[in-house]
């Protein structure tokens, strides 16, 4: 899958799940799951244990799963991630070498900001999206479209306060995607090994996106 590929169905779709679980067996099910339910994108961040592995496993599984590496923090890592068949990567804050290298290597770039300087910086250093990263500890949705008012051209992902209550604002203040962890992969889900919880909660919040974006449209 080439990069016009992955940001189609991260745009199509709308949610980008994190994937910040301990163990490597946990993340291949939870990217199971989610993409039993309708969402075959996942973000397997670096904080998981053999996460380089997975990445690795679910992308040579070549099953039309979009696998991305997550909480990649500097240059090395993130070409790693790469070597081991990464999509896209996403930072958890702004680092230009990192989103320098995805446009290098012809791979989507999430690039992690929270001040209109950092979102700026890092779309014109050529992030293909800007996560705002924590969203809901600055306003939420309002910091969302306070953002989107003199920045309507770059693609924002809400992450970091997103569930199923604020997922609806979220789309109406204009992100692009929503970057949801915990609550779409919930800890007690992955202990019982409850796949249909998970991809129940997938189903649950791609209806909700796709209801803010009619909604949007026929306003």
């Amino acid at each position: 899958m080439n990069k016009q590929q992955v940001r189609k169905r991260i745009e199509e779709l709308g949610i980008i799940p994190s994937v910040r679980v301990e163990y490597a067996d946990d993340a291949l099910f939870a990217a199971e799951s989610v993409s039993a339910g309708g969402i075959p994108i996942v973000e397997i961040t670096m904080t998981v244990e053999g996460a380089l592995d997975v990445v690795s496993e679910l992308a040579k599984r070549n099953s039309g799963l979009v696998v991305g590496a997550g909480t990649v923090l500097d240059i090395d890592l993130a070409r790693r991630c790469l070597d081991a068949g990464a999509m896209f990567l996403t930072s958890t804050g702004l680092d230009v070498e990192i989103v320098r290298l995805a446009v290098e290597r012809d791979v989507l770039a999430l690039a992690g900001a929270l001040t209109p300087t950092e979102v700026v910086a890092a779309f014109k250093a050529g992030a293909d999206f800007v996560k705002v990263f924590p969203c809901s500890m600055v306003g939420g949705p309002a910091y969302i479209r306070a953002l989107k008012a003199p920045l309507p051209h770059v693609p924002l992902i809400a992450s970091g306060g997103v569930n199923q209550k604020t997922a609806d604002a979220f789309i109406h203040a204009g992100a692009a995607a929503l970057g949801i962890g915990a609550e779409l992969i919930p800890r007690q889900a992955i202990y019982e090994r409850n796949a249909g919880w998970i991809s129940e909660l997938a189903r649950r919040f791609l209806t909700i996106v796709r209801n803010a974006r009619s909604q949007m449209e026929e306003a």
